[in-house]
């Protein structure tokens, strides 16, 4: 297998990566706490890690993908209450409409969990951190005392006293130390609650993704993900309950990756600052795999700027990768069948965007490769000298091949748009049409040759005319 270097939250630096168990990849990320519409902040996410997942398979490595949903806190219950109905309603309406969202967008679909079907999973660890000593019962609800993990804040790299001044620390004077976190919530009248032995009850929040990373994947499992967003506290948080219920023998996961945020107006976009975009609004104005190409346009640690005008530049930058597909098609239609494939012709476009994708999944990079690609394809195409050697027809064919593997398998972007469907139907009639609109000018009918360009224009259907000769597909 090839060498994947990925950058590492944990040590800050890039490491080669050596899965736990030879041939499989085991990953976990934070998800959603289904109260709301998913803004592309969430999708941002989702679309990384298919990506992620994506690459390694093509390595040749078997995956196993854990994300949750957190389906019972505060905010679903403050939702509830407005909505009128149950928290099980509200968590199951918008996770519903996340996984409906990333579909859309062309994500292969992880193993998703929920907190409240594996409640059972995560008493018996609080119980265990109880018994270990690293956590506390004070009227119902358990603590985690920090004090008791030495190693606390090596994700963040920062001490416990900077953790303190920088975070919000919720206020409890029962607590040992103040940046003790819960464990363990004792129940409020009128909430949700599950039996424990310490009473009614419910969980915190970081709790959650511990038990259910360590019952799926098992410890030490490869890669844990998430938002820049969570290192601190919920995963600093995550790593010292975890490595404490192992007693400190095992590490809780062995790479830590986390991408950057999406910002509307040079703020992070979120519910909480009401500074957002509904991804369901967005598919409304622009086809979906629009938006999946314009979030793999900056490597997935840069915080990405979102804007109108930069979402139009990635449609029209898709747009002259999938005409060129579609030349390249059109030709190929009309062409000798190919006799072989040449694979020097493909290397080195393969090479670059392989080096991209293993240089810490940069997608940024593995796009201009794919517009190299482009640019070969096209070369080929608007030369007459070039498109009538009988080389040409494999060539393209094998470059047309490596354009979709790159773009629609490993990317995951469509190379046929929304409206580019074309029927067998269409093909022919418009088959029929580019030869009258041939003979008309042959027989110097210009003006009415130049009608039929126009008024097909106006109907959303574009002509081109080449050296090779004239092609269509929709606008």
């Amino acid at each position: 297998m090839a060498e994947l270097r990925l950058y590492n939250t944990l040590t800050r630096k890039e490491e080669v990566f050596q899965p736990r168990e030879p041939g499989t990849v085991t990953m976990y990320a934070c998800g959603l706490t289904p109260q709301a519409p998913a803004h592309v902040g969430h999708m941002r996410g989702v679309v990384v890690m298919d990506v992620v997942r994506r690459w390694f398979e093509q390595l040749g490595y078997r995956v196993q993908f854990v994300q949750n949903f957190t389906d019972i806190d505060d905010k679903i219950i403050r939702r509830a209450h407005e909505e009128g109905i149950s928290t099980t309603e509200v968590a199951e309406k918008y996770s519903t409409m996340y996984v409906e969202d990333a579909q859309a967008l062309g994500v292969q679909l992880p193993q998703f969990v929920k907190v409240t079907e594996n409640m059972q999973d995560i008493i018996a660890m609080v119980q265990r951190l109880v018994e270990l000593g690293y956590a506390y019962e004070v009227d119902g609800d358990v603590y985690f005392s920090v004090e008791m993990f030495p190693e606390y804040g090596k994700l963040s790299g920062r001490s416990v006293e900077e953790l303190q001044a920088g975070a919000r620390i919720e206020v409890d004077e029962r607590k040992r130390r103040p940046e003790d976190f819960a464990l363990w919530k004792s129940a409020k009248t009128g909430e949700p609650a599950w039996e424990s032995p310490w009473g009614l009850g419910r969980p915190g929040w970081h709790i959650e993704c511990s038990a259910l990373s360590l019952k799926y994947l098992q410890p030490s499992f490869d890669i844990h993900a998430g938002g820049m967003d969570l290192i601190f506290p919920h995963h600093e948080n995550e790593i010292a309950q975890s490595e404490a219920y192992l007693n400190c023998q095992q590490v809780f996961a062995r790479y830590w990756l986390h991408w950057g945020p999406v910002r509307l107006k040079e703020q992070k976009m979120s519910k909480s600052t009401g500074i957002f975009v509904p991804i369901r609004e967005l598919r409304q104005q622009y086809e979906p795999a629009v938006i999946r190409f314009f979030l793999l346009t900056v490597h997935y640690r840069t915080p990405l700027e979102f804007s109108y005008e930069r979402l139009d530049e990635a449609k029209s930058a898709l747009e002259r990768i999938r005409t060129a597909y579609e030349r390249a098609r059109a030709f190929l239609k009309s062409a000798p069948e190919p006799t072989a494939e040449p694979a020097e012709v493909v290397q080195p476009f393969r090479t670059q965007f392989e080096e991209a994708m293993n240089n810490d999944f940069n997608t940024a990079q593995a796009i201009a490769a794919v517009f190299e690609l482009v640019r070969e394809i096209n070369q080929r195409l608007n030369n007459p000298e070039t498109a009538s050697l009988p080389d040409t027809p494999g060539e393209l064919r094998a470059l047309v091949d490596v354009l979709e593997w790159m773009l629609e398998t490993v990317l995951g972007v469509a190379l046929q748009g929304e409206a580019g469907t074309q029927s067998e139907t269409l093909d022919r009639l418009m088959a029929c049409v580019i030869a009258w609109r041939q003979e008309l000018r042959q027989r110097k009918l210009y003006d009415l040759a130049d009608r039929i360009r126009d008024d097909l224009k106006s109907l959303g259907i574009l002509l081109e005319d080449s050296p090779q000769g004239t092609t269509w597909r929709l606008s």
